[in-house]
């Protein structure tokens, strides 16, 4: 059962938490940005180890910040209070889709702090234009999805929350995982403030130029879980991480998009599990 904390300080920032029995603590770390850390619950809080899942600053349940403050570098010095504050002194890091390139960022700017690393639906490497060039369900899907950004009726909370239901197609794979990824969806308390700074063109991306070099020199262990199916960030872009970080391993679970956890939540659960063990 999770519990939940906040952490004080500027801004506070919520936790949802499991004291787990292991040795092992879990650092969760959410995407959108404008999402929280609800929908990656499931499966995850299955797991033994200590289990800690923060809201970003300005989405779910943890405070904002003026809108020049929302930088992944801001981000990186709340996740060090949230592993300070619960007594951390290195834990295995798990970013999925934005939240994965948060999770490589604060890898390299904090080695000390972080055992291993796991990159789930998302990539080290950059997107190349073409990456997606010759698929066409791909395109039929996006082709499908409606555009709540040119409603004139919707605030931005509810374009993003509008946003993510469109997107739905796109993100699972399988028929039978999508009554339940929508009650997902319909539990996360979306919010606005990321998309603002996008708006205004001063979004500052977290992904570093270098990330798979300076991973590499980091020598830690280095979990690549990803769907055959993703439409965010390419399966391609897989193999050619691992030929550059040694220590990195993959898992390509073939039912699945990008909502790999719930495509194949139990494929996804003992990946996890066996990488944590080893």
């Amino acid at each position: 059962m999770l519990r939940e904390r906040v952490v004080p300080g500027e801004p506070e920032i919520f936790v949802a938490w499991q004291a787990g029995t292991t040795d092992r603590t879990l650092l969760v770390i959410h995407g959108g940005p404008d999402w929280d850390h609800s929908y990656l619950r499931d499966p995850l809080e299955r797991l033994d180890c200590r289990l800690l899942m923060p809201d970003l600053r300005g989405c779910g349940r943890s405070g904002r910040v003026p809108g020049e403050e929302y930088h992944p570098d801001g981000v990186v010095r709340d996740l060090l209070r949230v592993l300070d504050a619960f007594g951390v002194e290195r834990a295995d890091v798990l970013g999925h889709s934005y939240g994965g390139m948060v999770a490589q960022r604060f890898a390299i700017s904090h080695p000390s702090r972080v055992r291993s690393l796991i990159v789930s639906g998302s990539s080290v490497l950059p997107l190349p234009p073409d990456a997606f060039a010759g698929w066409v369900e791909r395109d039929e899907v996006l082709a499908r999805q409606e555009d709540p950004w040119q409603r004139e009726d919707l605030s931005l909370e509810a374009c993003v929350r509008a946003e993510a239901l469109a997107a739905a197609p796109a993100n699972v794979h399988r028929a039978a995982a999508m009554p339940g990824y929508l009650r997902r969806l319909g539990e996360i308390r979306f919010g606005a403030e990321w998309v603002r700074q996008l708006q205004t063109g001063t979004l500052v991306s977290p992904r570093f130029p270098d990330a798979a070099q300076r991973i590499a020199e980091l020598g830690i262990p280095v979990l690549l879980l990803h769907g055959r199916q993703d439409m965010t960030f390419p399966v391609g872009l897989v193999e050619p991480t691992l030929e550059l970080i040694p220590r990195a391993r993959a898992v390509v679970l073939e039912e699945a998009g990008h909502m790999v956890h719930v495509d194949e939540p139990d494929g996804y659960l003992e990946a996890v599990r066996e990488f944590l063990a080893g």
